[in-house]
């Protein structure tokens, strides 16, 4: 499996879309099921970010306090690229959340991409 690597205080660390995971974020984000997680995701805070990197890097195997996580040297665009890669393992077909089309993918920053008319 190729996981996705996000370096966190200078080390390298794995990030791992784990059905415990999956739980921990769903639970997390109040989200109940994969299509109000799917919304959920499309618009995330900074803290709906941390969430899902904290349980992502405990399912590679990172063992971190959220608030250490709080605290650590991690660059915030290459943190969203691993979690969107992470959760790829969802839809392999394309890059979007899983049920839903590449095009209609949130972008690095959570927004949907422009359209044009």
């Amino acid at each position: 499996m190729n996981d996705p690597v996000l370096i966190v205080n200078g080390e390298k660390a794995r990030l791992r879309l784990t059905l415990g995971a999956l739980a921990r974020i769903e639970e997390s984000l109040g989200a109940g099921g994969f299509s109000a997680m799917r919304a959920r995701l499309s618009a995330l805070s900074v803290g709906d970010l941390m969430l899902i990197l904290h349980a992502l890097l405990e399912g590679g195997g990172t063992r971190m306090s959220l608030e250490a996580l709080r605290a650590a040297d991690i660059d915030v665009g290459e943190a969203a690229r691993a979690v969107a890669e992470a959760f790829r393992v969802l839809n392999p077909e394309g890059d979007g959340p899983p049920g839903k089309p590449a095009a209609d993918s949130p972008g690095a920053g959570g927004s949907p991409p422009e359209s044009s008319p």
